[in-house]
């Protein structure tokens, strides 16, 4: 009998080339692609998204049909609102909880999401939303596996590992992320969604 073990791993990164409190280390995004499964151009939808759109290595690291998902106005996000409500379709207006039950909008989810939330109360106090719109990661984790196309990837960059719903997701990979000496050590989760 074979059990399956996810790829852990460890990046040692760049610091953030983007001046945002938060920001992608350097090398980020193009790793965290591959692990997604994704090309630099699927629409990836990157979920308190900050500035993430800002991050070198255009497409491989940001891609051109990315878009972005933030509570900060000043930031121009294409979606502003909670990564904790239920998250945008891809391709039509309004959640894709409720596209995805359609027949007619299969396949309207995303390829792939990615998100780099807050991940305590202390950090959220850095962004202009504050302590009050803190995000649970587990919450953002099932918002994230409900918009993603069936066989595509979810990946979260945290202190935490979330805990996916106990069907229907598969454990892909779990990589520690360190920008340098004397940084703390994060963890990039990535989970797919089973096809129906």
């Amino acid at each position: 009998m074979s059990s399956y073990r996810p790829i852990c791993d460890v990046w040692i990164l760049a610091r953030p080339k983007v001046k945002y409190w938060g920001a992608y280390p350097n090398g980020f995004l193009e790793r965290a692609r591959a692990l997604l499964g994704v090309t630099p151009f699927d629409a990836v939808l990157h979920v308190c998204g900050g500035m993430a759109r800002e991050y070198p290595a255009k497409p491989r690291g940001f891609g051109p049909n990315d878009k972005t998902l933030d509570l900060d106005a000043s930031l121009k996000p294409d979606f502003l609102q909670p990564a904790t409500d239920p998250l945008p379709c891809q391709k039509h207006n309004g959640s894709a909880r409720n596209c995805l039950r359609h027949p007619q909008f299969h396949g309207c989810g995303w390829a792939a999401l990615l998100a780099d939330p807050p991940y305590t109360e202390r950090d959220a106090e850095q962004y202009s939303p504050g302590r009050a719109a803190f995000p649970g990661a587990n919450q953002i984790l099932r918002n994230m596996l409900e918009a993603v196309r069936p066989g595509g990837r979810v990946g979260m960059l945290h202190y935490v590992l979330p805990q996916p719903p106990s069907a229907g997701v598969r454990f892909v990979a779990c990589v520690g992320v360190i920008a340098g000496y004397n940084n703390r050590m994060r963890c990039f989760s990535v989970f797919e969604r089973e096809a129906a």
